[in-house]
């Protein structure tokens, strides 16, 4: 009975996995509706900054959008005419290193590292990085309530992020 329990309602760590899995396929194949229907309805942050540990209030960021932002990045994109994005890159990530710890109330915090292979117009670009996702729990998955993106380079001058990262 134990196990059967167990099957039925899989794991914390299971399931904030599959969820960031599953966020990293609608990134990478521009699923754009359905990647932004995994975000909460309000109060929202979409985050890269320059630099680790930055003030977004005192300092720029590569992104720093709150719900209605990131809405028009969806729609920007969805349009299939955003120069930068014209053609589309070919992405594919891979997500690892998870760690959960508990946020407030019922919140969860995420930590992982990733690294997306983007390819554009022949030539092939590598980012790498460490994510941070504060989830909020909505029946056997979550929504996003914060997500931000500490890149390796982000030090350095990088090249366009017009998509998902």
């Amino acid at each position: 009975m134990m196990m059967q329990a167990t099957l039925e309602k899989p794991a914390l760590a299971e399931r904030v996995a599959q969820f960031l899995y599953r966020e990293a396929v609608l990134a990478d194949e521009h699923r754009y509706n359905e990647w932004e229907a995994l975000w909460a309805q309000d109060d929202v942050l979409y985050w890269v900054p320059m630099r680790p540990d930055a003030d977004p209030t005192r300092e720029v960021s590569y992104i720093y959008d709150n719900r209605a932002r990131l809405a028009s990045r969806i729609r920007q994109l969805n349009t299939g005419m955003r120069h930068a994005q014209a053609p589309q890159s070919g992405l594919r990530r891979i997500i690892s290193n998870i760690e959960i710890e508990p946020g407030e109330g019922d919140e969860v915090v995420t930590r992982s590292n990733f690294i997306l292979m983007e390819s554009r117009r022949g030539v092939q670009f590598l980012w790498a990085g460490r994510t941070t996702h504060v989830l909020a729990p909505e029946g056997d998955s979550f929504r996003i309530r914060r997500k931000t993106i500490n890149l390796v380079e982000a030090n350095e001058p990088i090249g366009t992020l017009a998509f998902l990262i």
